[in-house]
């Protein structure tokens, strides 16, 4: 394979890096302020307008929505890898402080409700996530309260109009579009007036602080997380594993089958006003006017009937069907947020699993001493780190699936891509492996999307280290599937079949793994298009499609690798990929 690296457009990002690593070696807290200028000079993707003096509102959201609303009084900003490195460093018991959490990132996170935020962080990919991310929400914050400085804006401000003639009124008077406002004020809902008020009365000057950084820190936090899992279930110790790292819910969804055995009672929450979308989307099921899968839209109204705090029975109802189909939850109660599942397979129960998972030989899975470990996909190099450690920890591993969501610059949204090559920023390496899915393994299942294998993939180092030049000369190498996690686990990978460290900036060949290997991505975002990123919103339903298609896929390879294993033979060999 001719091995072509894309390096143009990346000298920015690495000075960027490098700015902000190297201040936040310091022992005192770094200003914000002081990153701006690289940050800005790096022309960054997400934040194409931050050198302008107009407000970038999709930055400024993509950046809200990532961070914990308290974000608008906090001032100090403190990151550290569990709550001992807290306390060792003289910050106090911040468990103890008020719990706070961000609508679309996963991170422990903690505020003294006075000005200081601490996060706790699992690997240097936190780092790389976060920095950008509060100096892009400073920078626009900082443009909007100079836009609100005159006299008539601040005496709007004190009594603003509802609706939007006061929108109007308020984009006309600082000069911002309004479809830009509107967007914001669906972001922040009742708190729009009360934020822009907010953002008036003074500028933003965030200080960051990074407490302990070395690779010690972030294995110890991985080995406190990993020992909850290991008490809630002593024998993983000795019993063969199937590692799969993809979300808290899909998969349990398909074994327990619990939806569908609610379906009378979920139905009737689409009687609520507030959920007449999704009944006009049931209805066009029924009447078979749209491609749709009745099993996924009830596991998305479970979801929402559980997040909206109706139906609350259900919740105890739920865990009691989890538990008596060999489902134990263990939930991160301390360090980084990466919930984990605990799945016996010969607990399983064939008669109430989704119609879809059954296949000849399933009764046999009873006999199985096999155990699933499923992950809340983690972000970036944490990946790496809990995949390392847990190879140390289970009997033995037999097989590894990695699922997530990703951009794709030639695809649409809901698309599922299936790559074979894997560049990784982080080393700097060019995977080579076989995939053990092919299209045909998810097609059947996938209403609103194509499924594309044969794919490159290129795992970045944050969502807003990354530039237009960059991905273009990523594309022009045929490099059309970005994400975070897939170049690390394939990092982990390496050393658990070879006798030293991966390597850097190499062609690796991963050819021959002793375990299967198997990595599908659905699009989430598509970064080339102009249209506002979906990474500042949400799938909502139709992201529903594209998750239980590959969990469905992951999940057949699991029982017929192991039904194969009980009957001692030869593993299946994977579907051929035809280019």
């Amino acid at each position: 394979m001719d091995r072509t690296v894309p390096r143009t457009g990346s000298e920015e990002i690495e000075l960027y890096i490098r700015t902000y690593y190297s201040l936040l070696r310091s022992t005192i807290d770094v200003q914000i302020k002081t990153l701006e200028e690289a940050h800005a000079s790096m022309g960054s993707s997400l934040h194409l307008a931050a050198k302008s003096p107009h407000p970038d509102i999709t930055a400024f959201v993509y950046s809200i929505l990532r961070l914990p609303p308290c974000i608008a009084e906090v001032r100090r900003v403190i990151l550290g890898q569990s709550n001992e490195v807290f306390i060792q460093h003289g910050v106090g018991d911040v468990e103890a402080w008020e719990s706070v959490m961000a609508k679309a990132r996963r991170r422990r996170s903690f505020y003294d409700d006075k000005e200081t935020l601490a996060c706790y962080i699992a690997s240097r990919s936190d780092i790389d996530d976060l920095i950008p991310m509060l100096t892009a929400f400073q920078i626009e914050w900082n443009k909007l309260y100079l836009l609100l400085q005159g006299e008539q804006v601040k005496t709007f401000l004190q009594n603003p109009v509802e609706g939007e003639e006061g929108l109007a009124v308020l984009a006309h008077g600082i000069g911002v579009e309004l479809e830009d406002l509107s967007y914001l004020q669906q972001v922040w809902g009742d708190e729009f007036w009360p934020m822009m008020k907010a953002i008036s009365s003074r500028k933003k000057r965030l200080r960051v602080r990074l407490l302990a950084g070395s690779l010690n820190d972030y294995r110890r936090a991985t080995q406190i997380w990993w020992e909850h899992i290991e008490s809630a279930e002593p024998t993983i110790l000795h019993r063969p594993v199937y590692f799969v790292s993809s979300n808290p819910h899909s998969l349990v969804n398909l074994l327990s089958g619990f939806a569908l055995r609610q379906e009378e009672e979920l139905l009737g929450i689409l009687e609520n006003p507030a959920n007449w979308e999704l009944l006009e989307e049931w209805r066009e099921i029924e009447a078979e006017q749209v491609p749709s899968s009745r099993e996924n839209f009830l596991y998305y109204l479970l979801k929402k009937a559980l997040s909206m705090g109706e139906c609350e029975h259900l919740g105890v109802a739920r865990k009691e069907t989890e538990k008596a189909c060999g489902v134990i939850r263990v939930p991160s109660e301390h360090g980084f947020d990466v919930e984990a599942q605990v799945i016996e397979l010969k607990s399983i129960r064939p008669d109430w699993m989704d119609p879809r998972l059954r296949c000849p030989g399933i009764e046999e899975l009873r006999e199985s001493e096999a155990l699933i470990i499923n992950i809340d996909y983690p972000l970036g190099m944490a990946a790496y780190l809990i995949l390392s450690h847990l190879g140390t920890r289970v009997g033995e591993l037999r097989g590894v699936y990695i699922m997530g969501k990703a951009a794709t610059l030639n695809g649409v949204v809901g698309d599922v891509m299936i790559p074979s090559v894997v560049h990784d920023e982080q080393s700097q390496n060019t995977y080579l492996f076989e995939n053990t899915f092919a299209a045909v393994n998810v097609s059947d299942d996938l209403v609103y999307g194509t499924v594309l294998d044969n794919q490159k993939a290129v795992v970045m180092r944050g969502t807003f280290l990354q530039t237009p030049r960059y991905m273009d000369v990523f594309y022009r190498e045929g490099y059309t599937d970005i994400e975070m996690e897939a170049g690390p686990y394939l990092s982990a990978i390496y050393e658990m079949y070879r006798p030293k460290r991966y390597p850097d900036n190499e062609l690796v060949n991963l050819y021959g793994l002793p375990f299967d290997l198997g990595i599908l991505h659905y699009a989430s975002d598509t970064p080339l298009s102009k249209g506002r990123n979906l990474g500042a919103g949400s799938l909502s339903y139709f992201g529903m499609d594209p998750t239980y298609a590959t969990s469905l896929a992951i999940l057949r390879r699991i029982f017929e690798l192991e039904i194969s294993q009980l009957r001692g033979e030869p593993a299946p060999r994977p579907a051929p990929k035809i280019s």
